[in-house]
């Protein structure tokens, strides 16, 4: 059970810090407005497109706020990842700013589209077999080995606090639009980045219901939120939404989330993939399914969004030609 009294590990000044590390890095990503989803739904809906973002995804402002904290003496040995395609673009294309060798390891299921940008980046990759090793641990002896700097895909708190200028972007735009939201829902799989989000939304927007968003049966978030404490999903195969099948919500990230959410979402495979048509067709987006899972469930009717304000966050669009071809379809 978490400690609700304790200290959370981030703040807003750490997103804050983040924010000013990033700034002439990362893309600040706009907020989108559609008339055909706000009259679809029934509600005032703003999409923040982190498909726009360096390597085509949030991963990027966690990654590289990490791995810039390095001190000099220690970037020798370079850095070593674990992640099934955006964290590990993010590490790789990093490190390659910070003149810093990555080594990224992967799961051999990984779309391939992910696999070659992040050679793309300079990356060296290794792949695992997700169903018979431990991808941490591979990771873990490769940093020993070679003196290297781990860095999480999630459960750390400069990754947090960069993926929480996510938040923090949102929450300026929307000041300046003189309007706050309602309710925020970005996607989770290990927390981070809806953890960095609600940490810099809170801060601003008090009133507003932050909620993750899962695949359907890869519900760890939810349950663990319903539970009082973390607890595993139960779902055994696949799921489209490759990015989100983390087992089990981070130490860090849940003591967060806890505290910040008010709930978790859940949306099927088929919801995901008509999100995935909707933002092709109507939104005139790319977004990769565990990108749009947010979106499927407000396009579900998942929760109750009529006459509200709502902030989607769109987290990635890295998605393999042939999956989307037959998503859009």
């Amino acid at each position: 059970m978490t400690d609700l009294s304790s200290p959370l590990p981030i703040g807003p000044a750490d997103i804050d810090a983040a924010a000013r590390m990033l700034a002439p890095y990362a893309v600040r990503t706009p907020l989108l407005s559609s008339p055909a989803l706000d009259e679809r739904v029934g509600a005032r809906v703003l999409l923040k497109p982190e498909i726009l973002q360096r390597t085509g995804s949030f991963k990027f402002r966690g990654a590289f706020n990490k791995i810039s904290s390095i001190p000099t003496s220690a970037r020798a040995g370079g850095v070593v990842a674990f992640s099934s395609g955006n964290h590990a673009q993010g590490v790789a294309a990093a490190a390659k700013l910070l003149n810093m060798q990555a080594t990224i390891v992967m799961p051999a299921d990984a779309p391939l589209s992910k696999r070659e940008r992040t050679k793309g980046y300079g990356a060296e990759v290794v792949l695992y077999d997700r169903d018979r090793e431990d991808r941490e641990a591979i990771a873990r002896d490769i940093a020993v080995k070679r003196g290297a700097t781990l860095v999480p895909p999630y459960d750390d708190p400069q990754v947090i606090a960069g993926q929480g200028t996510v938040g923090l972007e949102i929450a300026d735009d929307m000041a300046k639009l003189g309007i706050a939201p309602d309710i925020v829902v970005a996607p989770a799989s290990g927390g981070g980045l809806i953890a960095g989000i609600a940490t810099a939304i809170k801060a601003r927007f008090p009133q507003a219901s932050l909620m993750s968003a899962e695949p359907e049966g890869f519900d760890d978030h939810a349950r663990s939120l319903r539970a009082g404490k973390r607890e595993p999903h139960r779902a055994e195969g696949r799921t489209i939404c490759d990015a989100l099948m983390a087992s089990i919500p981070g130490e860090l990230t849940f003591a967060i989330n806890q505290r910040l959410l008010a709930g978790g979402l859940t949306a099927s495979d088929e919801e995901v993939a008509a999100a995935v048509g909707f933002a092709f067709r109507e939104l005139k987006l790319v977004v990769e399914p565990g990108g749009a899972v947010g979106l499927a469930a407000l396009l579900a009717g998942h929760f109750e969004a009529r006459g509200k304000t709502v902030v989607i966050v769109l987290s990635g669009g890295n998605v393999d030609a042939d999956l989307y071809a037959r998503l859009i379809a």
